[in-house]
């Protein structure tokens, strides 16, 4: 299997977090907070890198910055993510014992935590990658959750996939080679067919598997303004819903 991140991994800045772990029942969490009360929240699911890999916790903190309680839990329930010098040939297999479809559990553990002990009474949720799959899968099954982004999350055809139960906001780059366009226009096609509620799928050009949570540091110049747009776009979304 060919490695589907153009970018490099294992070349990323240090990053200073702003926030602080927890733990809620059997799940650790990173958890920043604004400075000031709120009772928005919103969840963000890691990819295949874990809850410690510095891009994630910068998007929690940089969602927090934007006025909502905001908490990424490990998914992997302490099993090892999967590692940069991890060979792409086991990564099937390592699929098995990760399967974003299988999160359930966990969401309404953090859901609960987040109502009864931090006061939330709207919570989004935000994916990348194999987060985003996660997220496609939860905004079919939990009405809890008040809105959505999946971030170049794989699609997976079948008719239970496209009728999503609230507000969904689907993004992707041109150059994902692990996500065909033709997948993405039947994405829409279905989403037309099938869904009730408002959703959004944009193509960011040029833009390959994992570039916008991206630390500013970590940007190529040329990905710079699509990245930041997409960032944009995204905390437009929860912000009109949450």
């Amino acid at each position: 299997m060919a490695d589907p991140f153009l970018y490099d991994t294992g070349e990323r800045s240090q990053y200073g977090c702003l926030g602080h772990e927890v733990q809620i029942e059997h799940i650790k969490a990173y958890v920043c907070r604004p400075s000031f009360f709120t009772d928005k929240a919103v969840i963000v699911i890691h990819d295949i890198f874990g809850w410690f890999f510095p891009d994630i916790r910068y998007i929690v903190d940089l969602i927090a910055g934007h006025g909502y309680i905001t908490i990424c839990p490990d998914f992997f329930k302490g099993t090892d993510p999967w590692k940069t010098t991890d060979h792409w040939a086991d990564f099937a297999d390592w699929m098995k014992d990760h399967d974003p479809m299988k999160v359930d559990k966990e969401a309404d553990v953090v859901l609960k935590y987040l109502k009864e002990q931090c006061g939330a009474k709207k919570i989004g949720i935000v994916g990348f990658s194999w987060g985003g799959m996660a997220v496609h899968h939860l905004m079919l099954k939990n009405p809890q959750l008040t809105a959505g982004v999946s971030l170049y999350g794989i699609i997976r055809d079948s008719e239970e996939r496209y009728n999503l139960l609230n507000p969904t906001f689907f993004i992707f780059g041109e150059k994902d080679h692990t996500i065909s366009y033709d997948q993405i226009t039947l994405l829409e096609e279905k989403l037309k067919q099938y869904c009730k509620v408002a959703y959004k799928i944009k193509v960011y050009p040029g833009q390959v598997h994992g570039f916008a949570q991206l630390k500013p540091e970590d940007m190529k110049p040329d990905d710079k303004p699509y990245i930041e747009e997409a960032r944009k776009d995204m905390i437009d979304w929860i912000k009109m819903f949450i």
